[in-house]
């Protein structure tokens, strides 16, 4: 008898459980809260990730080993970029802090969205201060785990 359960598809609507993480340690794990809800094709994750999930039936759990670079491409040097104080205070609070580590929000050029940095130097003071982020992903380059419960299919 062939299972009747929905099956993960291109553009499929999902409600799922997933963990994302490399050697250092987890990314994103939702498995201890709510789970997410994502559509399939609109770049809430990776093409290589989105792969793993094709065909799954719903209810279904598993793990994938991604190679290093896989799952979010390679790290870009270019992707390192210093930003001047000024143009930090232009984009937002001008009374904020970094801190090496830090992981901080800017919104897209169009307003629409938001893409991530993490602080990985501070030069100069005051007026003349920068600050070097990275705005790679965290694992790329790296091997990635991928672990999934599939909840619903749609």
């Amino acid at each position: 008898m062939t299972s009747t359960l929905p099956r993960v598809q291109p553009g499929s609507f999902l409600t799922l459980h997933y963990r994302l993480g490399g050697p250092a340690g987890d990314i994103i794990n939702t498995f201890d809260g709510k789970p997410a809800t994502l559509s399939l094709g609109t770049g809430e994750l990776s093409p290589a990730v989105e792969a793993c999930l094709m065909d799954m039936e719903e209810g279904a759990r598993a793990t994938f080993e991604l190679p290093a670079g896989a799952a979010f491409g390679e790290r870009n040097p270019d992707m390192q970029q210093w930003l001047a104080r000024k143009v930090l205070t232009q984009m937002g609070d001008p009374l904020e802090t970094y801190n090496v580590g830090d992981v901080v929000q800017f919104p897209t050029p169009d307003g629409q969205g938001q893409f991530a940095g993490v602080v990985l130097q501070l030069r100069g003071e005051g007026a003349e201060r920068a600050v070097l982020f990275d705005f790679n992903h965290p694992l790329a380059g790296q091997p990635v785990t991928f672990e999934v419960q599939l909840i619903g299919v749609l």
